[in-house]
């Protein structure tokens, strides 16, 4: 964690793809800090639920990634980078219910192909660039005032 300027916060979390014992402590924790702050309880939810979601696909898609949420007092950006495969068509990865999650990790209860559509629902501004065989970036911002 560390403060960057003009009262923001910066909290930064390495996510291991396939590292499911460890999935979810990146959300957990940007949860756990805005609960601290005071945020608003909508914008703590869309934020845990976004982190989750984009922490979890790193998990099951990516080799490895990192999870940044910037925290200020007007807004939340969460930054999700991955080495990974890549998303090959990213128009289709927003579809509701398409998955390329292979079925070792569907039968775990993971890829629904829920992650970037329930993304989407709880960012106010989304951005994401994808190169096949290189990785994924994902940025999102919730903003902390409606």
């Amino acid at each position: 964690m560390t403060r960057a300027g003009s009262g923001s916060l910066r909290l930064a979390f390495p996510v291991t793809g396939m590292d499911f014992a460890s999935a979810g402590e990146a959300a957990g924790r940007i949860k756990k800090t805005l609960q601290q702050l005071g945020f608003p309880s909508e914008v703590v939810r869309r934020a845990a639920v976004a982190a989750y979601e984009a922490e979890m696909n790193i998990v099951i898609h990516a080799y490895h990634g990192e999870v940044i949420a910037e925290i200020s007092p007007g807004s939340v950006v969460i930054t999700a980078t991955d080495t990974g495969p890549g998303i090959p068509d990213v128009e289709k990865a927003f579809q509701e219910g398409f998955s390329t999650a292979p079925d070792r990790i569907r039968e775990m209860g993971f890829g629904a192909g829920m992650g970037l559509p329930n993304i989407r629902r709880c960012s106010d501004e989304l951005t994401l660039t994808s190169e096949v065989g290189r990785g994924t970036k994902l940025v999102l911002r919730i903003n902390a005032a409606g």
